[in-house]
C-alpha cells in the first residue's frame, strides 16, 4: 500500500461543469451523472472550484430563510418599477433561480493533490480539510478525482 498513489488510484474521467451554467443546469448534470460534486473550471480548463449538493442545499435553505446570495437583479427590478405596474411586473416571472450560477454557490477554494502523492497523502487531505472528493491536477488542470468511495475500495483490496 506504501507504493500507491493517486495516479493509481484516481477516476481519470473528470466530469466538470463551467461557473456560468445555470443553478437547474448544474441540478440536472449531477443528477443524469450519478455524481455529488463536480470541480468548475474556466475555459482555459484550470480549475476554479468545486461545486456539490451540499452548495445547492445550502443556497436552497436560505432562500427558504429569506436571504440571498445576492441580490444583482435589485437595480433592475427598481428601476423597472418606476415606469411599469405591479400588474406588468409580476407577469414577467422575474424570479432569483433563473439569475443563480454555479459561480454563485461554488466554493472557490480547492484542494487538489499530484499524481505522485501518496494514498497517505490523499487521505490526510481528505481528512484534515473533511471533504469527499480531492481533485489529482497537473499545471492547475484536473486529470483525475479521488473519492472516498475510491478511498475505501484501496482498504477493502488491502
Amino acid at each position: 500500500m506504501e507504493k500507491l498513489t493517486a495516479k493509481n488510484i484516481m477516476n481519470r474521467e473528470v466530469l466538470t461543469v463551467t461557473a456560468e451554467l445555470s443553478l437547474q443546469g448544474l441540478t440536472e448534470f449531477l443528477l443524469q451523472n450519478s455524481i455529488s460534486g463536480a470541480p468548475v473550471t474556466s475555459e482555459n480548463g484550470e480549475l476554479v472550484g468545486v461545486v456539490s449538493i451540499t452548495d445547492i442545499i445550502r443556497h436552497e435553505t436560505l432562500l427558504e430563510k429569506g436571504l440571498q446570495f445576492n441580490n444583482r437583479h435589485d437595480f433592475y427590478l427598481h428601476t423597472v418599477e418606476d415606469r411599469f405596474s405591479h400588474q406588468d411586473l409580476s407577469s414577467l416571472h422575474l424570479g432569483d433561480e433563473s439569475l443563480v450560477t454555479v459561480q454563485d454557490i461554488m466554493t472557490p477554494t480547492i484542494l487538489e493533490v499530484v499524481e505522485n502523492d501518496t494514498v497517505q497523502q490523499v487521505a490526510d487531505t481528505m481528512v484534515k480539510n473533511r471533504i469527499h472528493r480531492v481533485f489529482v491536477t497537473r499545471e492547475k488542470k484536473p486529470i483525475g478525482i479521488i473519492s472516498t468511495s475510491d478511498m475505501l475500495k484501496v482498504i477493502r483490496d488491502m
